[in-house]
């Protein structure tokens, strides 16, 4: 019975365990996405209220590019691997290949350490992590080349044994804390990329009207206001029109104006029946 048992607990661990990291990376990946993309409007995307499982299905989009990479990488590579093994190469190739990988590897290591005279450029975050482990794997794959040479090959003494295992396997962290940087940068970048896209297409959300009892003192010259009659009845006295509904959050709704100026800004609208809100047709005949 205990046998039976601590089996179940070994295969549920086995499925489990891959699952929660699994779904950690999906919710920090579409967390990284959705703080640049709403930051571009100004917001903190924890003022938002979006939910945890918002942030994992949002993660799937953020994921396609560094996934389809990583695959393609990963078949050209086997398929590499499977060549060298049946034609090694002469020990002068695979010297120089060792040195350019400890170039890259040490062109990775300055930019790293370099943060604060190369922190500014642009492609720092994805170069970086790349360059570091793409050299580092490439180092790693090498040690095990029967033409390597020889400061790389096996020691005859048996109490160095576990040194290229060890190498290998700290490779195998360096090589994916670089993945994860580069993809945590990706989905930073492609936040970014939609909030510019959405910013470029406002006309394309949805339309809103707001009636409000208080003036909003709006000084944007997009949305355009109203005085609503006194005699409404459930207290509303101004009207806005020119609206567009950004997210819908736990607590509020986010407005933008219909059209992106520098000086927009966006409106968080609570859902408590303070306001009136008015959801416009598109403008198209069915």
């Amino acid at each position: 019975m205990f046998d039976h048992l601590s089996r179940w607990l070994g295969v549920g661990t086995s499925v489990i365990a891959p699952v929660t990291l699994l779904t950690a990376l999906l919710f920090y990946f579409g967390y990284v996405s959705s703080r640049a993309q709403y930051r571009y409007f100004g917001l903190d995307v924890d003022t938002i209220g979006l939910s945890s499982n918002d942030f994992v299905m949002r993660s799937p989009a953020v994921l396609l590019v560094p996934l389809l990479v990583v695959a393609l990488t990963a078949i050209g590579l086997l398929l590499l691997h499977v060549r060298l093994r049946r034609h090694p190469p002469p020990g002068r190739l695979v010297g120089w290949a060792v040195l350019v990988a400890l170039v890259g590897l040490a062109a990775g290591l300055v930019l790293l350490l370099g943060f604060a005279w190369f922190g500014q450029w642009g492609a720092y975050p994805l170069v970086t992590p790349i360059l570091v482990a793409a050299s580092t794997a490439s180092l790693a794959y090498l040690f095990w080349m029967p033409t390597a040479p020889a400061w790389l090959r096996r020691s005859a003494d048996d109490r160095a044994r576990w040194v290229r295992p060890g190498v290998t396997a700290l490779s195998l962290v360096v090589v994916a804390t670089g993945l994860f940087w580069a993809t945590a940068t990706l989905a930073e970048w492609t936040g970014r990329g939609n909030a510019q896209q959405t910013a470029r297409n406002l006309d394309e959300l949805p339309a809103v009207i707001l009636d409000s009892p208080t003036r909003l003192f709006l000084t944007d010259g997009i949305v355009e206001e109203t005085a609503l009659p006194a005699e409404e009845p459930e207290g509303f006295r101004y009207r806005y029109r020119g609206f567009r509904l950004l997210i819908q959050g736990e607590t509020h709704l986010f407005l933008v104006p219909e059209r992106w100026s520098p000086s927009n800004s966006t409106l968080a609208v609570p859902t408590d029946g303070s306001v009136r809100l008015q959801f416009r047709f598109v403008d198209r005949e069915p």
